[in-house]
């Protein structure tokens, strides 16, 4: 059993004929998800290295059997393609695409919500499992299969924590960026409670950064819901007040979402907290032997 990806996604991918769909698209399959479709409007009938192209979303799901849709759409229609993949009956979409406005993420969150549908990102790197599947950007490389459970606001910080576990000798059960934009479409909580029930998950790493409260909440969550071990590492001890530092989330309102009192709050509730990826993951690698 895995989380979000797995054996059984059939992948369509929107925007497969654009050079980074066509890109991550293609080294998804490589790695050994099942891509069945890409969408292009007007489009329709060509294929992508014997991928076929449709124009909608819908004739995907009917005629190829398509279950995950991967968004790598421009930013101005990101937000109608995964209302389309929404539509068409899609049960996970992955928005990989960043620089969604927020006016037109808002009705997209609750659309998802309301029909059902797990919504990953946007402005995320996906989701992966290794050895099953991988949708997205993730490099697979840096990770093995195994049974630490990952969820992260950063790409970047995941892989090197994913490279260290896997030096260690350690392995992963799935890998899940779920983004740093301020509405995304799964928060820690969700992806926690997922990690929970996977019978292959017995240790979650997640990786927060400074701004909002999620992170709060997620360890909440933990102490009354999570009875597996969490590690967690924050980024941004150094971040000065009132500056973005990286993600449109991630900025400092006075004395509220940094990263000192993220740990504090994780800590208060029983969870260990690295103050460097290499930290954490050592955490995690003394907790599981």
């Amino acid at each position: 059993m895995s989380i979000i990806v797995g054996n059984d996604t059939k992948l369509v991918v929107s925007g497969l004929t654009g050079r980074e769909g066509s890109f991550h698209g293609l080294r998804n399959r490589d790695y050994g998800t099942d891509l069945v479709a890409g969408v292009t409007p007007k489009k329709g009938g060509q294929d992508v290295e014997g991928v076929p192209i449709f124009d909608t979303v819908k004739e995907a799901v009917d005629e190829a059997g398509a279950n995950t849709s991967m968004v790598f759409v421009p930013a101005r229609f990101a937000a109608a393609s995964i209302n389309e993949a929404i539509d068409a009956g899609i049960e996970t979409v992955i928005a990989i695409t960043e620089g969604i406005p927020v006016h037109d993420m808002l009705p997209t969150y609750w659309k998802a919500k309301e029909a059902g549908v797990r919504l990953i990102g946007p402005n995320c790197p996906g989701a992966l499992s290794p050895g099953k599947a991988n949708v997205g950007i993730i490099p697979a490389q840096f990770f093995s299969q195994g049974s630490i459970g990952v969820v992260s606001k950063s790409g970047t910080l995941t892989y090197q924590i994913g490279n260290e576990l896997k030096q260690a000798g350690l392995g992963n059960s799935s890998i899940v960026g779920i983004g740093g934009d301020p509405i995304v479409g799964s928060d820690f909580i969700d992806i926690l409670e997922l990690y929970e029930n996977d019978p292959e998950t017995e240790l979650i790493v997640l990786v927060g950064e400074i701004g909002g409260d999620a992170e709060e909440r997620a360890a909440d969550y933990i102490a009354e819901h999570v009875t597996k071990p969490v590690v967690a590492y924050i980024a941004g001890f150094t971040a000065p007040p009132g500056k973005q530092m990286g993600h449109a989330g991630a900025i400092i309102s006075g004395s509220s979402g940094t990263a000192e009192a993220k740990k504090k709050a994780f800590e208060a509730k029983g969870v260990q907290v690295g103050r460097s990826p290499s930290e954490a993951a050592g955490i995690a690698a003394e907790i599981i032997r």
